[in-house]
């Protein structure tokens, strides 16, 4: 006796409530990345952005330890009024090496590097690979490490001045105006730091 079974037909399916189709695909997605966008723009009115504030190092007590340390730190008796020191560079295999990274009162960038090194490889290297000869800055200043700085300045804008002393380059750039750098050329000491 043999049992055949019937297939039993699966009911028709209820159609939707309406049709389907791209264009309809295409209005539903503008809609949600529209809705999308709105959240994010309604979330961001009730957060604040963090503002950046630089640390102010003391820069003359960095310079001090690196005096005691056997280095003979090239670096600005004082600051400009505003101005903030946010950080000294240091190499512990060699002592000619000093670094100190500074922000003017309007946020822009100044840095003074010393190295056994020639001026225009300094320049090369914090400056630009390709920057370019300017006017050379006379120091007015009756105290002035050197009297005359090379000048050089690369296409996005920064500006350096560079000398050697000896065996050492000293480098004054960044992206502040060259005004601002003359101001630091003309500060710059190598005395002992007055200690307390």
């Amino acid at each position: 006796m043999s049992t055949e079974t019937t297939p039993t037909p699966q009911p028709a399916g209820k159609p939707g409530r309406y049709q389907r189709s791209t264009a309809g695909l295409v209005v539903s997605l503008v809609v949600t990345v529209l809705g999308l966008g709105a959240l994010f723009w309604f979330t961001g009115l009730f957060r604040e952005t963090p503002v950046y504030e630089p640390e102010d190092i003391d820069y003359l007590g960095s310079v001090a330890a690196a005096q005691d340390a056997g280095v003979t730190a090239t670096y600005p008796s004082e600051l400009p009024e505003g101005w903030t020191a946010t950080g000294v560079d240091l190499d512990n295999e060699d002592k000619d090496v000093f670094g100190l990274r500074l922000l003017t009162a309007d946020g822009d960038f100044v840095g003074i590097r010393q190295e056994d090194s020639s001026d225009t490889a300094l320049v090369r290297r914090w400056v630009d690979e390709d920057a370019t000869e300017t006017d050379a800055y006379s120091s007015g200043a009756a105290d002035a490490l050197a009297p005359e700085w090379d000048g050089y300045v690369d296409e996005g804008g920064d500006t350096g001045y560079a000398v050697e002393i000896g065996e050492t380059a000293v480098l004054v750039y960044g992206s502040a105006p060259a005004e601002d750098l003359q101001q630091v050329v003309d500060l710059l000491t190598r005395d002992e730091v007055a200690r307390g």
